[in-house]
């Protein structure tokens, strides 16, 4: 089964792979610009407006119709050829919308598989960086993705009092 999808494609190179956000929302609603900025962070372009998205044993894959291979609009510049991927699995689906604070990510269905949704302001300065930082704690739960990181605090020694 598979579809073409009013969306984009980007890839992150993470955990030994190309790692894939499927970046959907209505004309105008920042897509292309997010794809720009994303850019910048080392993610690399697989399509642009439209993507074909089949499923593998189910795994949901996307990559661009061969027309609109390795182009990406730039609203108010035009139409430039960058580096793109030929493909790429699709780990994440973010779309256009107001995110939760600590959002418990929900699943939806590309071409019979199931992918992890994210809501996001595509036009928020941050969008980019929360993308990636999504798709590095895909399976997480909100409270480990927020402390996750953090060390443990070392216990105090003879004469010191706990923090």
């Amino acid at each position: 089964m598979s579809s073409a999808l009013h969306a984009g494609l980007l890839a992150l190179w993470s955990g030994g792979r190309w790692r894939g956000v499927l970046v959907q929302g209505p004309s105008g609603s920042g897509k292309s610009d997010l794809a720009l900025r994303a850019l910048d962070l080392g993610f690399r372009l697989v399509s642009d407006d439209r993507t074909l998205v089949w499923s593998s044993d189910g795994t949901a894959f996307g990559r661009a119709p061969e027309t609109l291979a390795g182009l990406l609009e730039v609203r108010g510049v035009g139409v430039l050829r960058v580096p793109a991927l030929a493909f790429c699995r699709i780990d994440l689906a973010v779309v256009s919308g107001t995110p939760e604070r600590l959002p418990d990510l929900e699943v939806v269905v590309l071409a019979g598989a199931p992918v992890r949704r994210l809501a996001l302001q595509l036009t928020d300065a941050a969008a980019p960086h929360r993308i990636r930082e999504a798709l590095c704690r895909l399976g997480a739960g909100p409270e480990e993705s927020y402390q996750g990181g953090l060390p443990a605090p070392a216990a105090p020694t003879m004469g010191e009092s706990a923090p």
